[in-house]
């Protein structure tokens, strides 16, 4: 069972797509978030959540006072779980878009977010969580705001991601088999 871990909708159930989705643990989305907040980068913030599988890590940023999320996911029973759980939760600002996080992050930005939240299949290469990574750092219409922080969550096997120019690790934390990255723009690299 997966459950949203904090904030207005605490304890409450979500769903999960029948097959294609490995969701983030429990302990491991409380720990993340737990971070984040510290971080002070989840109360007010815009937020994408990248390949979303069933909405848990942005729906949980949601709950704990992000104004404005897109959960983003290219398969259609994800998408469909996404948006089942967020009419169920009740959370306001919260949208799902059935679209590849690259092919999405290839429109229009407009404002910046204050996080992005990557999990990918653990299967996916380098190349393709480069093609997520990059455009997040492009100089016309920027996804990330200044102070923004970046999170990917990989298999500990897969190894650091390759951060395009413009964007640097500053942590990362290992929960068994599970590392997740912390990454913020790097103006002196870009």
């Amino acid at each position: 069972m997966t459950r949203i871990v904090a904030g207005s909708a605490g304890g409450r159930r979500l769903e999960v797509p029948v097959s294609g989705t490995r969701p983030t643990s429990e302990r491991v989305r409380e720990a993340l978030f737990s971070r984040l907040e510290h971080l002070g980068v989840v109360d007010g913030a815009r937020v994408l959540d990248l390949c979303a599988g069933s909405g848990a890590l942005g729906l949980e940023a949601a709950s704990r006072g992000a104004v404005e999320v897109a959960l983003v996911d290219s398969a259609p029973g994800a998408v469909a779980a996404c948006r089942r759980n967020a009419r169920s939760l009740g959370l306001a600002g919260v949208r799902a878009v059935r679209a590849s996080a690259a092919g999405y992050l290839a429109g229009v930005a407009g404002a910046p977010v204050d996080l992005v939240l990557i999990d990918p299949p653990y299967g996916m290469d380098a190349a393709g969580l480069g093609a997520i990574l990059a455009p997040l750092t492009r100089a016309e219409d920027p996804w990330l705001a200044e102070a923004s922080v970046v999170v990917v969550e990989r298999a500990a096997r897969s190894g650091e991601p390759e951060w395009p120019a413009g964007l640097r690790r500053f942590a990362l934390k290992k929960y068994g088999e599970t590392t997740v990255w912390f990454a913020e723009p790097d103006p002196d690299d870009g």
